[in-house]
């Protein structure tokens, strides 16, 4: 019989997952209007929509658990939000800022990875195998997200080591309006 305590752990773990996702869907918007590079502002952006769609598989999990998503402040991810908050304060332009997004970005999504491996662990511990399921596709989702950031930071940290501009996806020069 599974033991109500390494449960509640689990659901508290959950908890501040979905506040940790709730914080970056607020995050990401400013992350992508600093960026420079046209692939780091889109992949900002299509990440965005992705976590959406985490905190939709969290909230399918607490429907199974009967149980709120409220309740808990990631005090984790606010301190991650609040430094890339203040790399964006910085004097950085181009890929200098770039490189710093991507910096404040991969913290965030060791933090994720690190917190979607432990309540995998633990969902299958409490033979949860479908919310598993659900949590594991997200924990693969944030390493890819990571795998891409750190593909970015090959050419934008050496463009920033270099003191060039960013190259657009396009060759031209970036435009706001541009969906």
């Amino acid at each position: 019989m599974p033991n109500d305590s390494f449960k509640e752990l689990y659901v508290e773990e959950l908890k501040d997952l979905y506040s940790a996702e709730n914080q970056l869907v607020k995050a990401l918007p400013k992350m992508a209007k600093a960026a420079s590079s046209y692939e780091l502002r889109q992949g900002f952006e299509e990440h965005l929509e992705q976590t959406k769609g985490h905190m939709q598989r969290l909230e399918k999990v607490f429907q199974a658990l009967e149980e709120s998503p409220k309740g808990k402040k990631c005090e984790g991810m606010e301190g991650l939000i609040e430094e890339g908050a203040e790399v964006m304060e910085e004097d950085f332009e181009g890929s200098l800022m770039d490189a710093a997004l991507i910096g404040a970005a991969q913290r965030v999504e060791h933090y994720e990875i690190a917190a979607y491996g432990t309540v995998c662990a633990f969902a299958k511990e409490l033979g949860e195998t479908e919310q598993a399921s659900l949590l594991t596709k997200t924990l693969q989702e944030e390493k890819e997200t990571d795998e891409k950031l750190t593909e970015l930071a090959q050419q934008i940290n050496a463009q920033a080591n270099e003191g060039e501009e960013p190259k657009e996806a396009t060759g031209k020069k970036k435009s706001r309006r541009a969906a």
